[in-house]
């Protein structure tokens, strides 16, 4: 079934997702104005800078056209920035942080440190395909963590690294259509997740 996907192209890393998807045979589209937010049957929200992220959101008018698509079942995959885009609760954001919400969560932002704290590891996640026997290698960049889930939100990932010692946390969940990661699937060549949110995508449509 063919799909178009769009990717928030107001700042992060566009040209990845894009990529990602065209490789993938889906038609992937940049969205920055409303007209081509209509035009698309998921949204990629990618990692980038939130806070800047939020300014941009509004200054393009295009926070609340999401907030309702959301709202409405469109599907929408959140990677870092993103991730903390998607939920309804931020930890370690500046003073009025806004996100678009959806996902019943709780982020930590820059969870794991500095830049220079970033790191990468294999997770295993039985909900891709092959992901039981072949990890995806996760590269966590500035990321956050998820502290707290609601009662619907699927944990589809751990991660023991960044310096927690033995706690683990939640780096990739799901809430129905919506998907988001800590780290950048878009980084490194593995597409599982995206192929996963494509079939979100298709599903959605059909």
């Amino acid at each position: 079934m063919s799909v178009t996907v769009g990717v928030l192209a107001l700042q992060g890393d566009v040209r990845e997702h894009l990529h990602a998807l065209d490789v993938l045979g889906v038609t992937a589209v940049p969205v920055r104005r409303v007209a081509e937010l209509a035009a698309v049957e998921g949204l990629v929200i990618p990692g980038g800078e939130s806070t800047t992220m939020d300014k941009l959101l509004h200054l393009f008018d295009l926070a609340d056209p999401i907030r309702s698509r959301i709202s409405t079942g469109m599907p929408v995959f959140g990677s870092c920035a993103g991730m903390i885009m998607l939920a309804e609760r931020v930890i370690g954001g500046p003073e009025g942080q806004r996100t678009l919400g959806g996902l019943d969560i709780t982020v930590r932002r820059n969870a794991f440190g500095r830049q220079v704290d970033s790191f990468e590891e294999d997770l295993t996640v039985p909900t891709l395909r092959d992901g039981s026997a072949r990890p995806v290698r996760a590269v966590f960049i500035r990321a956050p963590w998820v502290e707290e889930t609601g009662p619907d939100v699927e944990v589809l990932a751990h991660t023991m690294m960044g310096g927690v010692g033995e706690t683990s946390h939640a780096v990739a969940v799901r809430q129905r259509n919506l998907l988001a990661t800590s780290f950048h699937p878009e980084v490194g060549g593995d597409l599982r997740f995206h192929e996963y949110f494509v079939a979100l995508v298709r599903s959605s449509a059909a």
